[in-house]
């Protein structure tokens, strides 16, 4: 066998091999999407950053930029949109809350907030909206 052809056997192996780690790393990655998609653990990474950010200035003894504050006014926003569509009809978290749901020896009642869109409040479940927004930069 001449030196050319170990060498690309020794390639194919090595390609083989790889494409089995990537393989299971897919799959990893698609079973962690089950629970959490990655576009929104990736955002709340970001909102996370920022508000970081944020507080790096307040341990300096400054006020963040207004343009920091504004950031994280639109993360809580979008935060906001992202849970709506994850939690809608057929959304990722919906799907999960409706699993949970069938499930013995949960500490919180899930099946509440199956409940269709209007008539949920909130998490707590006592009937007051409470979102914590100010509608300006006041607060934060």
């Amino acid at each position: 066998m001449s030196d050319e052809e170990i060498y690309l056997k020794q390639i194919a192996r090595d390609m083989h091999e790889t494409l089995l780690h990537i393989r299971e790393v897919v799959k990893y990655m698609k079973d962690a999407e089950t629970e959490v998609p990655e576009k929104m653990r990736r955002f709340l990474m970001y909102f996370h950053d920022i508000h970081d950010l944020r507080d790096l200035y307040h341990q300096g003894g400054q006020e963040p930029p207004v343009y920091i504050r504004r950031e994280i006014e639109k993360c809580d926003d979008r935060l906001r949109h992202l849970l709506e569509d994850a939690y809608a009809d057929g959304g990722a978290f919906e799907k999960i809350r409706q699993e949970m749901s069938k499930r013995s020896g949960n500490k919180y009642d899930h099946t509440v907030l199956l409940a269709s869109p209007t008539e949920q409040s909130n998490e707590t479940g006592n009937g007051k909206e409470d979102d914590g927004a100010q509608g300006s930069l006041e607060g934060i």
